[in-house]
Parts: C-alpha cells; structure tokens; sequence
C-alpha cells in the first residue's frame, strides 16, 4: 500500500479531477475577417467586421473633400380638395372689413376729387356756362348747392349703406353657398406645392 507522500504513476490521473478542457485555435484575423486579438496587428488588406469597403474618390483641386451631396429634385404634389361648407360668421367679419375699408375708400375719393374739379377751376367754368347758356342769375354758384361739405356728407351715407348691404349679402351668399354644397358636394380646389 502505497502512502500519501509517495508520487504517483505520471499515466494515471485521479477519478475525481476533472479533465482538462483542450485549447482551440483561433483563427488568424485575415481568414475571417474577424478582429484581431489584442496586442496583434491587422494582416496588410484585412479590414475590421462591419467596416464599410473603402472606395477610391479624387479629391477636388482645392484639397477640400465636398461633404454634402445635392438633394434630389422632389416632385410636385397635388391635392384636390373641395370645399363643401363655408362659415357664415366669419364670411361677415371678413365682408364687413373690406367694406368697412371700401366706404374710406369712398369718402377719401369724392372729397379728393371735388377738390381737384374746384382747384382746376371747373366748377368757374359751369358756373359761366349756365350763365350764358341758359341765361341763370348772375349770383349763381355750383358750389353753394354742392359744397365740400355736403359732398363729404353724403359719401359718408352712402359709405355707410354700402357697409351694411355688402355685409348682409356676403353673409346670405355663404348660407345659399352651403345649401348647394350640400346638394352638389361644394367646388372643387387642387393644391400644389411649390
């Protein structure tokens, strides 16, 4: 029998110690293509994995590498819509400032242009014209039955009637507007880009 300090047969190994695993070798980094273990070097031609491929591109003269591609041309969209209702409320506001700025329009008008026929001397010149043609007083006067005044006054008048009918009517023409829409589907609209 043998004691514990005697060594053993080098052939037998003890049933309890696990075998060892055996090593595998890895192959090197230019046959696969895979990355090289540390400390070594790529093979001359080996690229890393994942790596896009390297292309050959001439450099401009200036020796500046141009970094943005111009974009592709994008095509034209269209879009046909119809508008089938129309908001009657905000028709009027709509209507209601334009013809707001159409009386200004109005008034500015007939006094600027009442100012222009009295600086001209037009208004001198009817005054002798109904004098000599039909024999009126000698006192008579355009002027007197259509002063700056009265004309003002009465552009003003009509500035403000045509506030309200424009108002009202542009109003009633979006409600008749979106009954027929609703009976024919409302006018049609193409959008484009552009």
């Amino acid at each position: 029998m043998s004691t514990p300090s005697t060594p053993r047969p080098s052939g037998s190994a003890p049933k309890s110690a696990a075998p060892r695993p055996t090593q595998v070798k890895r192959p090197t980094s230019a046959s696969t293509g895979s990355r090289p273990a540390p400390g070594q070097r790529p093979a001359p031609g080996s690229r890393p994995a994942g790596a896009r491929p390297t292309t050959t591109q001439q450099r401009p003269a200036n020796g500046q590498e141009r970094l943005v591609r111009p974009a592709p041309k994008a095509k034209v969209r269209k879009a046909r819509l119809l508008v089938s209702k129309v908001e009657p409320f905000s028709v009027l506001k709509i209507a209601f400032l334009l013809s707001v700025a159409f009386g200004v329009i109005t008034v500015v008008a007939a006094v600027g242009i009442w100012s222009v026929l009295d600086l001209s001397g037009t208004f001198d010149s009817f005054n002798q014209l109904m004098r000599e043609a039909i024999g009126a007083e000698d006192n008579f006067d355009l002027r007197d039955s259509m002063s700056l005044g009265q004309v003002a006054s009465y552009a003003t008048i009509i500035a403000v009637v045509n506030v309200v009918v424009i108002s009202v009517v542009s109003m009633l023409g979006a409600v008749l507007y979106n009954i027929a829409a609703s009976l024919v589907g409302g006018a049609g609209v193409t959008l484009t880009d552009d």
